[in-house]
């Protein structure tokens, strides 16, 4: 039984990820489990300069998912890769996803040419649901011009495979995908969190400090997996899949979708351990669906 995928010429032992901003830097759940039977890792988004996030409360709850405007909290790129890289590399073997975050193009350009000098890392992942400061603070990921403007600048500073994370909270993410693989993204990445609220009935005001904040957890599965599907149908790069994955059967959903590989966020976020047991049980499910290789199956429901 093959659990074995490849991303852009990047080998994973199984396509378990976890997602960016759910699993810290890894080295954390190092002290959990054997972090090694995991495909790779998205490391937390990365940004030029270190930031403290967004204002407290940043965290509501709803039911079948939760909201977060953290606001890319992290130490900065010069810690990320003077320190934190050196760190998970002592506990992790397999390939390494860097999530680059940012509010300019110069910004992501700055952290990714960074980045991509580290031997450690495999992938470059642009997170591009991040506010453009030029652009009145809506996401680079709002349009096709802004997404391929992002891309065709980090790849001009980059040598390894680049993903672009898209936004769902768009009308059209087919128009963005494909403008992100015309200037020349190596794989989309996708869905990233939907715009979501909640209001406390006893303060009769907005539970997060910021008023809105990114609505993930298994609510948004179906979301994500029409993304996908329509995604894979418009572009020939690859697609990791995000999106309300807490179990195996939703990783085979996804790849039946047309997902590579999966990434697992919010789940993590209520069982540290989700991930090591989703690895554990894939080849379970795989036996039940009568599936031999992973790779056979990926866009097998078009």
């Amino acid at each position: 039984m093959n659990t074995k995928i490849t991303l852009s010429g990047v080998t994973l032992k199984n396509p378990i990820i976890p997602a960016s901003g759910t699993f810290g830097y890894g080295y954390e759940f190092a002290e959990l489990y054997d972090i090694n039977v995991l495909g790779s890792l998205s490391f937390k988004g990365t940004t030029k300069e270190p930031r403290f996030g967004n204002p407290t409360p940043r965290i509501a709850e709803c039911p079948s998912g939760m909201i977060n405007a953290v606001g890319l909290q992290n130490p900065g790129i010069d810690a990320v890769i003077t320190e934190e890289l050196p760190r998970l590399r002592s506990v992790f073997e397999g390939p390494i996803i860097a999530n680059i975050g940012g509010f300019s193009v110069e910004e992501y350009v700055h952290c990714s040419e960074r980045i991509d000098k580290e031997d450690g890392v495999a992938i470059i992942e642009v997170n591009i649901s991040c506010p453009n400061v030029h652009g009145g603070g809506m996401s680079f990921g709002t349009s096709p011009e802004a997404a391929a403007e992002v891309t065709r600048a980090v790849k001009a500073v980059t040598k390894k495979p680049v993903y672009i994370k898209l936004s769902p909270n768009v009308t059209d993410i087919v128009s963005i995908s494909k403008a992100c693989e015309e200037a020349g993204a190596d794989g989309i990445s996708m869905i990233n969190t939907l715009l979501g609220m909640r209001i406390d009935l006893k303060r009769k005001q907005p539970i997060i400090k910021n008023k809105m904040g990114g609505f993930s957890g298994n609510a948004i599965f179906p979301v994500a997996l029409r993304m996908i599907y329509q995604v894979y149908e418009a572009v020939k790069i690859p697609i990791i899949g995000i999106g309300g994955v807490s179990s195996a059967e939703d990783v085979i959903e996804m790849m039946l979708a047309g997902a590579r590989a999966v990434q697992i966020g919010a789940a993590n976020l209520v069982d540290p351990f989700i991930c090591r047991d989703i690895v554990n049980d894939l080849p379970n499910v795989m036996k039940k669906y009568g599936i031999d290789d992973l790779e056979s199956i990926i866009g097998g429901a078009h």
